[in-house]
């Protein structure tokens, strides 16, 4: 399993042209299955997206993690993080999860995730969604639980 976070001022995420999630300031999480993840993978996953420490404390070092900065969480299952792009031009799928156990991953990783922070906002596993967001810094990391 993997996260792509981003630390934004804001972010939302539209379907079919209708606003389905958005927060103010916190993280965009876009996160990958991958065939051998399961309820663990996605704990430890979880607790390493709500105690990464992006955020700037009072002397501007990043020091401080979401829950600390009170802010938002935009969680958007986004399937291509998984891909292998090590050789040609076109990527490999082989090691993403089917799109069943990928859903079903998913959905834990928010269930868990509303249940130990204040702001979830998610996008729609599957669908076609325009995601928008203001990246603050840039700050990105590339979070794996392994």
């Amino acid at each position: 399993m993997k996260a792509l976070i981003q630390r934004v001022s804001s972010a939302s995420v539209d379907v079919g042209g209708e606003r389905i999630g958005e927060i103010g300031h916190g993280l965009l999480v876009l996160l990958g299955v991958e065939r051998t993840d399961n309820e663990a993978v996605a704990d430890k996953l979880l607790k390493k997206v709500l105690g990464y420490r992006v955020f700037a404390d009072q002397d501007g070092k990043m020091n401080l993690n979401v829950q600390q900065a009170e802010g938002g969480l935009l969680v958007v299952s986004q399937f291509t993080l998984v891909a292998d792009t090590r050789k040609g031009m076109r990527p490999g799928f082989s090691a993403g999860a089917t799109p069943a156990e990928g859903e079903r991953l998913y959905d834990y990783f928010v269930t868990q995730a509303r249940a130990q922070h204040h702001h979830i906002a998610t996008g729609s596993f599957g669908a076609d969604m325009k995601v928008s967001l203001l990246n603050d810094g840039p700050v990105t990391f590339m979070l794996e639980a392994s």
